[in-house]
């Protein structure tokens, strides 16, 4: 709790401040993830439905912003943040950014959820964790050879067009998530301070 308390104070100074001024409530090196005010790293992986796509063919006019789940396949607490972030995706295309979940899954899981639960946003899959290891997502806690070996630390990373980290969201703990209404808000923020 105090974790995301930080995080969101952190982001309410970073959309006050221009983007190579933004700084972070949470100490840097307890920070996991980009920062604010960096170069997003590319993101290319293949969508539930086949498609191989990268950071720049997802972006909306402000912006995409990005869901790092754990799985979609075995864990509810991902299952439960994947469902609820189709109430956010309207509302973020309206304000122009895009939404996207990335995990692990292979693409036919993901096809598999997006289907049966009515996921009308676009879903990612990086079987071999490169894009969750470039955005420093990694969760290492895990043991390397099991089932969990991959899987990246919950976050939602907001990138502006320019390429630059815009805010990260986070909660203390992998059963919380970040709620919907802080999602489009943090949307909102960002393109107050951006002018757009």
């Amino acid at each position: 709790m105090l974790r995301s308390m930080l995080v969101a104070l952190g982001l309410l100074a970073a959309v006050a401040l221009p983007v190579t001024a933004q700084e972070s409530a949470v100490p840097e090196d307890q920070m996991i993830g980009p920062m604010v005010g960096t170069e997003a790293p590319p993101l290319s992986g293949m969508t539930s439905d086949g498609q191989t796509v990268t950071l720049d063919a997802l972006a909306g006019e402000n912006g995409t912003v990005i869901a790092f789940i754990r799985s979609l396949d075995w864990c509810p607490y991902c299952q439960k943040q994947a469902i609820g972030l189709e109430e956010a995706r309207v509302p973020l295309e309206e304000a122009g950014w895009s939404l996207v979940a990335l995990s692990y899954d292979s693409q036919e899981t993901l096809a598999n959820f997006s289907h049966e639960k009515g996921i009308n946003y676009v879903l990612v899959s990086d079987p071999e964790s490169k894009v969750i290891r470039d955005y420093d997502q990694l969760n290492e806690e895990m043991k390397e050879g099991s089932k969990y070996w991959g899987i990246p630390h919950p976050a939602i990373v907001f990138v502006r067009t320019d390429g630059t980290v815009a805010a990260v969201l986070r909660e203390e703990g992998y059963k919380d998530r970040p709620e919907v209404d802080v999602v489009t808000e943090t949307a909102t923020l960002l393109n107050e301070a951006a002018g757009s």
